[in-house]
């Protein structure tokens, strides 16, 4: 009864507190004082114990400690997600790209919970891009060996490469996900709990009835199944939650006894929470200490309140098995500072260095393609940097993908005018295949050549194409090319069998003169052997200078057999003729020929002239006369060789 009389006057302190005009303020002093409390937690440092006086006046002001504390743990548990969700250690570092492929492949299809897994999938990208990166200046400097320029290198993705692209990129798309998702689930669930604190409202400053107890129950149960907030509304709705839930309890002590024993289960679960927070201390791995500790307040803000008098204890003890392992994160992390400082500096250094290529502009692609190499080398230098102080890597990575971003956003504007470029030239190379493919079955042989070879000369001049059309536009015209060439080919081929036969044939008439010389020679059968010789076709250049010399070796045979008053000059004249005639120039070598002759003649009628004139002014003498003598000779001589010259001009005319 006793018991029931004090609970009956709290019940009456706490309506005539609800009907003063400060009661509307209730909850906005529990809040108020909630954070108070979270904040002695954060620092680590343990609430005195109240006096008894301080209790009785205060009785579920402990209570509202433990929400709070719980409160906080959520937000520090949200972010030591964010902070020690490391990865499990890897050794990448012998894996080959067929390797980091399989991995990254497993990885990303087996884990259900892809954020933990996104700065190991890092590093396997980071690893596998160290592979591409060393095959594709192995591929450059192949092809520069080759005689390529570094301006025409293009270096095309492998499909272990597409394959790669392809699991990261949807990975990336369902971390995205997830965190949009996750964003928008956390709007919902602030709604949710929203209406939860309206129900709770309307339940506490309603009448009381038998079922207000298994109403609040339910509400528990379904504040506690809904997820978390966004971080800046968490505080504040615990606050209200934690508030209202005090004036519940405060203003029903119809369900003392209920309550009471309610509290009593409610300590002995979170006694045995305290002994596993307790336990976590020695836990070898931080990691897993802090994940099961975030655990437990997880449970332990959850479970409902615990009788006033073992209140500040049971607070105590847990809020000390927490502080042993958040200690042991604080020491840890004290450790790292000196590190995570230095690459603060390493990353400000990269970052410096970026800057200076984020207005980068220049009109040759080995120049922008010499600078991307640079900024890769950069990046990869920024990611092999470990973290950075907390307050300070969203700046710094703002700072530096940036000026990564801006550098490419460049390069990407670049490209596009140099695709416009390509068309052009995708243009100009379908209308020289167009030209080569009308010429390439011609066997005009000479004209059809010299054509096909200016358009190579004008494709060796085209510019760059699109790299998807590059190698079929090269294909076609390269086909129409070779089918003439091969054609020519071909009819050469067939020509120098039907020269061979020519020789043979030749060489056999050679054969007949000299047999012939051996009998009755004459200069009808001469003749005869002379037209039939020339009428024998084209020879093997090889064996041109061979067969005239066959031929004129026979001829000259034959002729010794002759007689004597045969003119020998004459014939060997009219046989040049008659070759001459078969030239498809014939007309043109026997006008150039009898210009020849004639200018002979003068020339010989020129000197006779000069002589005769040379010997009017010689005295008589004996040296005298034998200059004249000679110069007589010299006139003879020349006057024979004018009508030798004359008869072959006589000759020229009858053909």
């Amino acid at each position: 009864m006793t018991e029931k009389s004090n609970d009956l006057s709290d019940k009456d302190k706490v309506t005539s507190a609800s009907e003063s005009p400060e009661a509307k303020g209730n909850e906005k002093e529990v809040a108020n004082s909630s954070e108070k409390e979270s904040s002695d937690v954060e620092s680590k440092e343990v609430t005195p114990e109240p006096s008894g006086e301080e209790k009785a006046s205060e009785p579920e002001q402990v209570e509202t400690k433990e929400e709070d504390l719980a409160a906080t743990s959520e937000l520090e548990e949200t972010e030591e997600e964010e902070e020690d969700h490391h990865d499990e250690d890897l050794d990448i570092e012998n894996l080959s790209k067929a390797e980091l492929v399989k991995l990254l492949k497993e990885k990303t299809k087996e884990s259900s919970s892809p954020l933990k897994l996104e700065k190991m999938v890092n590093t396997i990208k980071a690893a596998f891009d160290e592979y591409t990166h060393k095959e594709r200046d192995e591929a450059l400097e192949k092809f520069k060996a080759e005689g390529g320029t570094e301006d025409d290198f293009d270096f095309r993705p492998s499909d272990e490469e597409r394959d790669f692209n392809t699991y990261y990129y949807e990975f990336k798309k369902q971390v995205s996900s997830i965190r949009k998702d996750a964003e928008k689930q956390k709007e919902k669930n602030l709604d949710a709990k929203t209406e939860i604190l309206n129900k709770l409202r309307e339940l506490v400053d309603g009448e009381e009835t038998t079922l207000s107890i298994n109403a609040i129950k339910s509400i528990q149960e379904e504040w506690k199944s809904i997820g978390p907030v966004p971080a800046a509304q968490n505080r504040s709705l615990w606050a209200s939650y934690n508030a209202l839930m005090d004036r519940f309890y405060d203003n029903r002590s119809i369900y003392f006894e209920l309550k009471e024993l309610d509290r009593k289960k409610n300590l002995e679960s979170k006694l045995e929470l305290c002994e596993k927070a307790e336990a976590l201390k020695d836990m070898p791995d931080l990691k897993e200490a802090i994940k099961a500790l975030n655990e437990l307040h997880e449970e332990f803000k959850h479970i409902g309140p615990v009788p006033r008098e073992e209140q500040e204890e049971l607070w105590k003890r847990f809020k000390a098995a927490s502080d042993a392992v958040y200690d042991r994160r604080k020491e840890f992390y004290e450790s790292q500072k000196e590190v995570f400082k230095k690459n603060q500096n390493e990353k400000e250094a990269l970052i410096e260095k970026l800057n200076a290529f984020s207005d980068f502009k220049a009109d040759r692609i080995k120049e922008w393609n010499t600078k991307t190499k640079e900024i890769l080398d950069i990046q990869k230098n920024w990611e092999k940097i470990g973290p950075v102080p907390r307050e300070s890597g969203r700046e710094i990575n703002k700072a530096f993908w940036t000026a990564f971003k801006k550098f490419f956003h460049n390069k990407n504007l670049f490209f596009k005018e140099l695709d416009e470029i390509r068309a052009t030239n995708q243009a100009k190379a379908e209308e020289l295949i167009q030209k080569a493919e009308e010429l390439k079955d011609s066997t005009d042989w000479q004209n059809t050549a010299n054509a096909m070879i200016a358009l190579q000369q004008e494709w060796k001049k085209l510019g760059p194409t699109p790299e998807k059309s590059r190698d079929s536009l090269y294909k076609k015209f390269k086909t129409a090319c070779d089918t003439f060439f091969d054609n020519r080919r071909n009819s050469n081929k067939q020509a120098n069998q039907e020269y061979e036969a020519n020789y043979k044939a030749k060489q056999a008439v050679c054969d007949e003169i000299i047999k012939a010389s051996k009998g009755n020679p004459s200069e009808e059968e001469l003749t005869e052997f002379v037209g039939k010789f020339n009428e024998i076709g084209f020879v093997p250049r090889k064996n041109m200078k061979d067969i005239q010399a066959q031929f004129k070796a026979a001829v000259d045979a034959y002729l010794e057999k002759l007689d004597d008053d045969f003119d020998r000059e004459d014939f060997l004249f009219r046989l040049n003729l008659n070759r001459i005639q078969s030239d498809p120039n014939a007309v043109k070598t026997l006008n150039k020929k009898e210009h020849g002759i004639r200018k002979q003649i003068s020339d010989l009628e020129n000197n006779i002239t000069l002589w005769k004139n040379n010997l009017e002014f010689f005295a008589a003498s004996k040296t005298a006369d034998k200059l004249k003598d000679q110069f007589d000779v010299k006139i003879q001589k020349a006057e024979e060789e004018i009508e030798k010259l004359k008869k072959k001009l006589s000759i020229l005319r009858e053909f």
